[in-house]
């Protein structure tokens, strides 16, 4: 299915996290309200955009991305955040389809009514597809478990309740402008989740959740987000941290997990393909704003850590750009 597309800015709480949150954003919603009649089966394709679903009523079950079956319950709610390979269905062992096999009719803006006409008992579903900006690029995304289930971190953020009633109210009332209100109520949802599975020790003792809690580390990753276009060195990192070079980068290397000339490239690539992505930059002048002497020493270093030329990501003929 091909909704249109809304935008959610992360919250998040007060410090460094805040600012290491402010580039991940959720992009581009899909949201559909499902009634499905017993017995059914979804089939959710792996994709790049991250799933999100709300069960309001009945319950159903969950063929997880470990590949267990799992029984949600009405209230139940996960964020899948790279969008991992799953089924929902109303019990397990049922067939399961692709959900383009169901009726898809429009029920508002972004919003589309799903069903499949069955006669048994209906669970009442509402899922969505949550683009995070620039795909896998921010390292909290990569770290974060394959599946994330709000009631396992209710304890953590005390919101996430008061959401899931609302969502709950909504989603089973089918009042006007139910979608519109449910679309809102996923987006904060989503993020709530993600916030408090980061508060609450998410990506364990190593990693960047572990440094953005180092104050001293945290300090200097904070510094590298703020100006990714800045000439980095080790020496100039080490000053932020108020440390020796040598002990700066052993430290630094045992709590994120890489060097920090390693890292510092990749938050370089990650607000590149911002600007190009986002901002329709010229490659010539994203290399300049980076500070490279020529637009093909910044192609081969955006290539190797990116994956793809930075050729790949520019406008179409046509569009505007920044000169």
């Amino acid at each position: 299915m091909d909704f249109t597309s809304s935008e959610s800015v992360l919250p998040a709480s007060d410090g460094p996290l805040t600012e290491m949150l402010r580039g991940l954003r959720l992009d581009g919603v899909d949201y559909g309200r499902c009634e499905l009649g017993e017995p059914w089966a979804v089939f959710f394709p792996a994709q790049a955009a991250a799933r999100f679903h709300f069960i309001g009523r009945h319950g159903c079950w969950l063929f997880s991305p470990s590949r267990q079956w799992l029984e949600l319950k009405a209230g139940d709610a996960l964020l899948l955040p790279r969008g991992a390979e799953h089924i929902l269905a109303s019990a397990p062992g049922v067939p399961a389809v692709p959900i383009e096999s169901y009726s898809v009719k429009p029920l508002e803006d972004n919003v589309y009514a799903v069903s499949n006409g069955g006669d048994g008992q209906k669970t009442l579903l509402f899922c969505g597809s949550m683009r995070f900006d620039l795909g896998g690029s921010h390292p909290v995304l990569a770290m974060m478990p394959a599946m994330m289930r709000a009631r396992e971190l209710m304890t953590g953020e005390p919101g996430i309740p008061h959401l899931l009633d609302a969502m709950a109210s909504e989603v089973t009332g089918n009042r006007a402008g139910a979608g519109g209100m449910l679309a809102r109520l996923a987006d904060v949802l989503a993020a709530s989740i993600i916030r408090s599975w980061i508060e609450n020790g998410g990506g364990g003792t190593t990693g960047w959740t572990a440094a953005i809690r180092d104050r001293d580390v945290g300090r200097v990753l904070v510094a590298i987000h703020r100006q990714p276009d800045r000439n980095w060195t080790v020496e100039s990192l080490a000053r932020e941290m108020g440390a020796s070079r040598s002990a700066f980068a052993g430290r630094f290397t045992a709590v994120v997990g890489e060097t920090p000339a390693r890292y510092v490239a990749s938050v370089r690539m990650h607000q590149a393909r911002q600007w190009l992505i986002e901002d329709r930059m010229r490659v010539s002048v994203v290399a300049a704003r980076l500070g490279y002497e020529s637009e093909a020493s910044f192609s081969r270093a955006f290539k190797r850590i990116v994956g793809k030329a930075p050729s790949h990501l520019r406008p179409v003929d046509g569009a505007s750009e920044e000169r």
